[in-house]
């Protein structure tokens, strides 16, 4: 695929640590991972292994987003916390990463990925719309003060370039 120039590109990888988590970190020179996870304890065994599985191969951690935390009825605007709550925010705290933002479950959300229009893009103005913005925004300023802390980007493309012609294990 050509992209053009990417300011960011994001890999949406399955849970766990299986074979494409593993095989990427190896490959590709990542500037960190952000896990996703829903607030419920069985989702977050799957987040803890997946954050240490990161932390053993050195990507930087940089934090979690609980998505479906919860649900605001349409038709009385009760929310509910199908889920659970707080499951997210307590993996991050246990983890010592950032908490980047909860994601509602809402039609919208998923009406719009189905016609291709986000939903900042289809109801920027919507609270759903300013909560995927103001986790974007977090994910930008910690990469942005990451890559301070080490005095500028690093060249990710010609360190994946060396990689590919000299494979790991080669020399």
């Amino acid at each position: 695929v050509l992209w053009g120039e990417l300011d960011f590109l994001l890999i949406d990888l399955p849970p766990g640590t299986g074979d494409a988590q593993l095989t990427l970190s190896q490959l590709v020179p990542l500037c960190g991972a952000v896990t996703v996870t829903t607030p419920q304890e069985v989702a977050l065994h799957d987040v803890r292994k997946g954050m240490m599985m990161f932390q053993k191969v050195n990507v930087p951690l940089l934090g979690i987003i609980e998505n479906m935390s919860y649900f605001v009825c349409g038709h009385c605007g009760e929310r509910t916390e199908i889920f659970s709550s707080g499951g997210g925010e307590r993996a991050a705290e246990k983890l010592a990463v950032p908490f980047l933002g909860r994601i509602a479950i809402d039609p919208e959300i998923r009406a719009g990925g189905d016609r291709g229009q986000p939903i900042v893009v289809a109801h920027p103005e919507s609270p759903q719309a300013a909560s995927f913005r103001q986790i974007a925004q977090r994910i930008v300023d910690a990469l942005k003060e990451r890559d301070g802390a080490e005095g500028g980007s690093k060249k990710p493309l010609e360190s994946l370039l060396k990689k590919i012609k000299r494979p790991m294990g080669s020399g």
